[in-house]
């Protein structure tokens, strides 16, 4: 089994999953003084144990990144996975330049694209002693010209929204979770026929769920997806995707998804959210949080 947390924080993105191999893979950072303790805590318990813990960026927005040098400090990140890119900020702040100083580390930093592998991440080494992580990259084509061009833009100081991957995430015999980072809804239309998406249980929204991060219907039916969650962006700008099953984070807070074979319990922060697509399999309420039902895979 394995648990997939999204975490609450406002207009912006952190996760974690806490592998059932001896891995640990946070995806992104938004802390500010009223929660980072709190969260910072939160993953050194749940990373305790763990032999191998990465930290995926999508793309260096604050929204992404914030309170990144306040985690590094009490952490030490050994692994900082990102896009090969040359990001600049007119206005840079403390957690961008600790962003800079782990992207550019040769001891820290692995460069993530289309296929890439690497012991732990989706290989076993060879006496299998930490385990796969399960976690795939889908995208970026690094010598597709519409990336190329976007990462002239970043360098040029523009926004990096673009550059974020595509991460699939498998469990055996489990779920198969997908994020998008920040990807813009013209740009996914560019690069639409490069790539074919494989199906997926479970997807986060790109953009946290905005209509700017609305995914291309050609995608969309290629997913398949049996549930999406929608991020916190800001009510009036978000696509709540009718005819899909959906989580707004907005409304019910943490989001947890316990994995297992076949199936992953759901469980929020809410006491008050439900939905009425999931089957009630009568959990007990778990990670002080409130059981809402089962995705049957």
């Amino acid at each position: 089994m394995s648990l997939i947390k999204s975490i609450s924080v406002g207009n912006g993105d952190m996760f974690y999953i806490k592998h059932g191999t001896s891995n640990f893979t946070i995806i992104d950072c938004n802390i500010d003084d009223t929660n980072k303790k709190e969260i910072t805590d939160e993953i050194v318990l749940e990373s305790s144990g763990k032999d191998i813990i990465r930290f995926i960026s999508t793309h260096p927005d604050e929204d992404h990144i914030h309170g990144l040098k306040y985690l590094d400090d009490k952490i030490d990140i050994a692994n900082f996975y990102c896009v090969a890119n040359e990001a600049t900020k007119d206005d840079e702040t403390e957690d961008f330049k600790r962003y800079c100083e782990l992207r550019d580390s040769k001891e820290k930093a692995f460069y993530i694209y289309r296929d890439c592998s690497r012991c732990w991440m989706n290989k076993n080494d060879d006496e299998k002693k930490y385990g796969s992580s399960g976690i795939n990259i889908l995208w970026p084509i690094v010598d597709n010209e519409d990336y190329q061009n976007e990462l002239l833009n970043v360098k040029e100081g523009k926004s990096p929204n673009n550059i974020s991957p595509i991460i699939k995430y498998s469990l055996n015999n489990g779920v198969t979770v997908l994020w998008f980072g920040d990807l813009e809804s013209s740009f996914m239309e560019k690069i639409k026929d490069t790539i074919e998406l494989p199906e997926a249980d479970i997807i986060f929204a790109p953009h946290h769920g905005r209509s700017s991060g609305k995914i291309p219907k050609e995608w969309m039916e290629s997913i398949n997806p049996k549930m999406v969650i929608i991020g916190e962006a800001p009510s009036e700008k978000i696509d709540y995707l009718s005819g899909y099953n959906t989580i707004t984070q907005n409304t019910a807070g943490d989001i947890i998804l316990d994995c297992s074979t076949g199936i992953v319990d759901i469980y929020v922060s809410n006491e008050n959210y439900s939905v009425n697509f999931l089957e009630n399999n009568k959990k007990a309420n778990d990670y002080n949080s409130t059981y809402i039902g089962t995705l049957n895979l």
